[in-house]
């Protein structure tokens, strides 16, 4: 065994008690709020593709469908997105982040990325370029996200950039 791959398991642990860690305080912050990782997941997909089909939006999540009409329902029960029929074609359905979803997700990335700083903070210099997206930033900065396109006008309004690749119809 070279000396990467013996570096490497040992890692391993480290790893796996990392996520750990992360997993315990990231539900702590989550349960009181009512959102379940895969929801949050769901929020940040619309987030960075913008309004898509919910049969896209299975795709994006790996879900079986009828796992999506559960996950959509609980999160449109909330005002976290909003579902409406596709003009193009009836019998779609799309789904797009709502104003109150944005607010939800903007709250939550704040608190989960006080949670990275607690959970990889004790992380050596030498591990700072695994973490490309926190070096250089100060307490005060805002949680970095991906500008969204191809909102509707009953959302808000779009941000210049490229059109996202939609996955499915």
């Amino acid at each position: 065994m070279s000396s990467t791959d013996a570096r490497a398991a040992q890692s391993m642990p480290l790893i796996e008690h990392l996520a750990r860690a992360g997993r315990r305080a990231a539900e702590v912050v989550l349960v009181p709020a009512g959102l379940r990782p895969r929801q949050v997941v769901t929020l940040k997909l619309l987030s960075e593709h913008g309004p898509v089909s919910q049969q896209a939006l299975g795709e994006l999540l790996c879900l079986d469908p009828s796992n999506v009409v559960g996950l959509l329902n609980e999160l449109e029960d909330r005002g976290l997105t909003v579902r409406r029929r596709d003009p193009a074609d009836r019998r779609r359905h799309i789904v797009e982040l709502s104003a109150g979803g944005e607010a939800e997700l903007d709250a939550t990335y704040a608190l989960l990325d006080r949670i990275e700083d607690q959970v990889l903070g004790t992380l050596t210099a030498e591990a700072a370029p695994s973490r490309p997206h926190r070096v250089g930033r100060t307490e005060s900065a805002a949680p970095s996200r991906p500008h969204r396109v191809g909102r509707t006008e009953s959302a808000a309004p779009s941000r210049a950039g490229p059109q996202p690749r939609r996955v499915g119809q």
